[in-house]
């Protein structure tokens, strides 16, 4: 890259990063430093702000940088994510949005052991929540040193190294000093930054082709290298049936993994009623819509006008197609456009990167403080307490993501958010429908079912292709590889809904109607939800 492109980015960069803190601070001197305010913004949001603020936390570095780069790379099988990541709303928007918004107070666990005992569930879904959370990060991580390096044109492992460890700081400054109503705010900022750049990049590869999606398509195809097998299923996930089985899970991963994320459904406690969580989701799901059918454009444009060959040299998993079609649609690398339109694409997606952090991060930092600490000493310090074990915990997730971001950052950022919305649907999800649909489930099996699905997922991506035994893997030189998928969801969802029945009907313990009723009357109805 030139110096004109590092300068102008590296000047946006520093303008977002500023507002962003601008917004943090004055939020931080306004605070009450209640759990209220901070785990959920004292609950003041209009549906339409939580929207965007929904749509700002869900539209990852995944979708902007990973997913339009598995488009250019593979066409078909790469528009797959974009069919799974915008079908899961309607799971959101059915079974968990207003359901959940009813039945908790800050997190999943709130749900879950309303009507169990206490200490063990929240212990158990606070584990997993974190654990999605942090895998989740890894992937937000990878997209900001690929992202980085493109622009200050270094591929050293030093210069995404410690790009990463600056998106850490930052999001735990985020995240401790300004609670939820900073990092809704920064959410906001970004989905409109996010779109508004979304469409002008559509409107310009639309433009270049004069408006013809055939035409558009039809050069995606013969610059692939593949010729109309680029337009058709099996690129990527047809070659054998083990391939085929891997598409499978990760479209029921996709699917039913939305609904067990931690930072979306933390998104839910913002608002002041039920009715207001499912306009929420009404507002998120058309924002996400337009913008996941705009990623199509783009993925395609850029197999069109960059190339795969100049993607894949860029960046071999494809993360950095977006800023490479922006830089070519502006008039190549040295025009004065070119400089512009990347510059302003690549600060978006480094905006995009900071707001999903700090959302993840603090869900996950909530986790920490209100299930764990919270059932492991709950005499101490109360809410205050939780508050600043949230903070504190902040700190120690962030240093985790850092250190597995750089162990992963040679893999797709689409790819790994696959596998954190693998472990969400495996371990989240299935608990989440036991408790509010099943009137006999037990304690058990909640337990159960978090461990039955958590467990299993885990193991599998680490007995599977992504970790170890082939070249793209995290460790090519070791071979651990037992099973053969790279997602793991269509194995361990299942068991996480049977771990959940089987501890449910071995266990002696019989369930609470009274509760389950009160559960029921609230989930549906809003009395007494707080």
């Amino acid at each position: 890259m030139t110096g004109d492109h590092q300068t102008l980015a590296l000047l946006l960069f520093s303008g977002f990063v500023a507002v962003t803190l601008g917004i943090t601070t004055w939020v931080s001197r306004r605070r009450h430093g209640s759990a209220e305010e901070f785990y959920a913004g004292g609950r003041l949001f209009s549906p339409m702000e939580n929207g965007f603020a929904i749509a700002g936390d869900y539209m990852s570095a995944a979708s902007f940088l990973g997913v339009t780069g598995l488009i250019a790379l593979y066409g078909y099988d790469g528009l797959l994510y974009v069919v799974g990541f915008l079908v899961a709303w309607l799971v959101v928007l059915f079974l968990v949005a207003e359901l959940v918004r009813n039945c908790g107070r800050f997190t999943l666990a709130d749900v879950v052991a309303a009507r169990m005992s206490e200490r063990p569930v929240r212990i158990a879904a606070g584990t997993s929540s974190v654990t999605v959370s942090v895998l989740y990060l890894v992937a937000q991580m990878v997209g900001a040193g690929s992202l980085v390096a493109l622009l200050l044109g270094r591929t050293s492992g030093a210069a995404q190294a410690w790009t990463v460890i600056a998106v850490g700081a930052l999001m735990v400054i985020y995240v401790s000093l300004g609670g939820m109503r900073a990092t809704t705010w920064i959410q906001i900022v970004k989905a409109v930054l996010l779109l508004s750049g979304t469409i002008a990049l559509t409107v310009l590869v639309l433009l270049r082709f004069h408006g013809d999606v055939d035409r558009l398509l039809v050069t995606a195809a013969e610059r692939s290298g593949h010729g109309n097998a680029f337009l058709a299923p099996g690129l990527r996930y047809g070659g054998n049936w083990t391939a085929r089985l891997d598409f499978i899970s990760l479209g029921l991963a996709l699917v039913l993994g939305t609904a067990g994320l931690p930072h979306i459904l933390s998104r839910f406690y913002t608002v002041p009623t039920a009715r207001a969580a499912r306009r929420s989701a009404v507002w998120s799901i058309g924002l996400i819509g337009g913008f996941y059918l705009m990623t199509i454009v783009l993925g395609f444009g850029a197999a069109a006008v960059v190339g795969p060959d100049a993607v894949r040299g860029s960046n071999a998993a494809g993360n950095t197609a977006v800023p490479l079609l922006a830089l070519e649609l502006g008039g190549g690398a040295g025009s004065t456009a070119g400089t512009v339109l990347f510059a302003v694409v690549a600060a978006v997606a480094f905006a995009t990167i900071l707001a999903v952090v700090a959302g993840i991060t603090l869900a996950s930092s909530v986790s920490v403080a209100h299930d764990l600490y919270a059932s492991l000493r709950r005499s101490h310090g109360g809410a205050r307490g939780e508050v600043a074990v949230a903070r504190v915990a902040a700190v120690g997730i962030g240093v985790v993501a850092i250190a597995l971001g750089l162990l992963a950052r040679d893999l797709n950022v689409a790819f790994l958010v696959g596998l954190a919305f693998a472990v969400a649907a495996s371990a989240n999800l299935p608990v989440l429908m036991y408790s509010l649909f099943w009137r006999g489930f037990t304690t058990r099996g909640a337990v159960w079912a978090v461990y039955g699905g958590l467990i299993p997922a885990l193991g599998l991506v680490l007995l599977s292709p992504v970790v170890s035994g082939s070249p793209g893997s995290l460790f090519p030189d070791v071979d651990l590889q037992f099973f053969p998928l790279q997602n793991p969801g269509i194995v361990s969802i299942p068991l996480g809904f049977l771990a959940g029945w089987l501890g449910t009907v071995t266990s002696d313990e019989v369930a609470d109607e009274a509760k389950y009723a009160e559960t029921e009357v609230r989930s549906l109805t809003g009395a007494g939800a707080a």
